[in-house]
């Protein structure tokens, strides 16, 4: 028999999840659990491959000056891109106005809007976790980050004995959590097509929603289609001297994967395992950025809060002046890097930039009946950009890669 390649086989999945979830509505509970059983089989996975990643590529860095280097190009490249994705979506929803005359008339009433606001406040002091084991269990992302660097430095600290076996120890437990991942990721076409036929099962209204919020959906995604295809193409091709159509090939998988779930995090297995044996990326390199990148690197989804900001604006007739303009780029860039360990990231992050320009906030009910749609866009940007920064990293520390 041929053999179909895994992003084919995902592709037809996505396609099938569709079609099932338009026209078998009433039996969609009998494949929706292959979706739930695919996202938990990521989600048990995620905090061990993450600690025995990043502890496994600090102790293989070797020292200071060296994790000092990469992780200075890291944030840098973070930065960079996202302040990028912002101003794009910035420079769009100034052109096209589409909340200019939008019907307010369909706007959702959102709940616990106070607590969410009052949770980001002490998000910067809870990346340092009171107990490890809580931030294990709750899946702290930002703080099991934060206590694997800590331990994987400290690590090259101790005598050359425990150095050694602490170092194996790790690189070992890494291996065998790619060997899990690899064996999850054969499931991935079937995930797929649980989770999609159940979402679509329950966008009944999908149609009329694109039409009242089509001007608004559209400018995300144009911003999204030209910062993943232009914007992060040109730095890959300029900075990393890679081939950037060769790269997307080899992202494809973990990019569909990331476009179906929504889920950074839960792609970053995926995500891994094609930097690494299809670009040719070392296990240093990608152990480091990507888990780092999966929890703070959020292009897309800064670019899209940017444009709700705007958008929810234009929609009650507040004009926002240049300052007012800068502020929400700056509150995008930040919020965009705390808020991945927080419950209702996004919902987090739109009520702070609504809060710093002086917006109701109950403007999010504005947007809120399309996000799960457009989620699906902005994930995949996120990941998309996630690696790229991870070729242009090993690039600079002169890595040759396969691309």
């Amino acid at each position: 028999m041929i053999k179909i390649k895994l992003h084919w086989q995902i592709l037809i999945a996505l396609f099938l999840g569709v079609i099932y979830g338009i026209y078998f509505t009433d039996y969609v509970n009998y494949i929706s659990w292959m979706g739930d059983l695919f996202l938990r089989a990521l989600k048990m996975i995620i905090v061990p491959l993450i600690l025995s990643s990043i502890i496994s590529g600090v102790t293989n860095i070797g020292n200071a000056e060296n994790l000092g280097r990469l992780g200075l190009k890291t944030i840098s490249y973070y930065i960079t891109t996202s302040i990028f994705a912002i101003v794009t979506g910035l420079v769009l929803v100034n052109l096209i106005r589409p909340g200019a005359g939008a019907d307010l008339g369909f706007s959702e009433n959102v709940e616990g809007l106070l607590i969410a606001r009052e949770s980001f406040g002490s998000t910067l002091l809870n990346i340092i976790p009171t107990n490890i084991f809580t931030a294990f269990v709750e899946g702290n992302m930002l703080s099991i980050i934060f206590f694997s660097i800590i331990f994987g430095f400290f690590i090259t600290k101790t005598n050359t004995k425990h150095r050694i076996f602490l170092t194996d120890f790790f690189n070992s437990t890494f291996n065998v959590m790619m060997k899990i991942t690899m064996f999850i990721i054969r499931f991935t076409p079937y995930g797929v097509f649980g989770i999609v036929a159940f979402q679509v099962s329950r966008s009944s209204n999908i149609l009329d929603l694109a039409q009242r919020l089509g001007i608004y959906m559209l400018v995300v995604i144009i911003g999204l289609f030209i910062h993943a295809s232009i914007t992060l193409p040109l730095l890959t091709k300029i900075i990393g001297k890679v081939r950037p159509l060769k790269h997307f090939n080899n992202m494809s998988t973990p990019l569909l994967t990331a476009f179906s779930t929504s889920s950074s995090s839960a792609t970053l297995p995926l995500t891994m395992e094609a930097v690494e044996n299809k670009d040719g990326v070392s296990n240093k390199i990608t152990s480091f950025t990507l888990p780092l990148g999966a929890t703070i690197n959020m292009d897309g989804t800064a670019l899209y809060e940017c444009v709700a900001a705007m958008f929810i604006a234009q929609a009650y007739g507040i004009e926002l002046g240049f300052t007012q303009q800068v502020i929400v780029v700056i509150t995008a860039l930040l919020a965009s890097i705390g808020a991945a360990g927080i419950p209702m990231a996004g919902l987090v992050m739109i009520t702070i930039i609504l809060t710093a320009v002086g917006l109701p906030l109950e403007g999010v009910g504005l947007i809120l009946a399309v996000d799960r749609i457009l989620d699906m866009f902005r994930t995949a940007t996120n990941v998309w950009s996630d690696s790229c920064g991870a070729v242009i990293i090993a690039k600079s520390e002169g890595e040759k890669l396969k691309v």
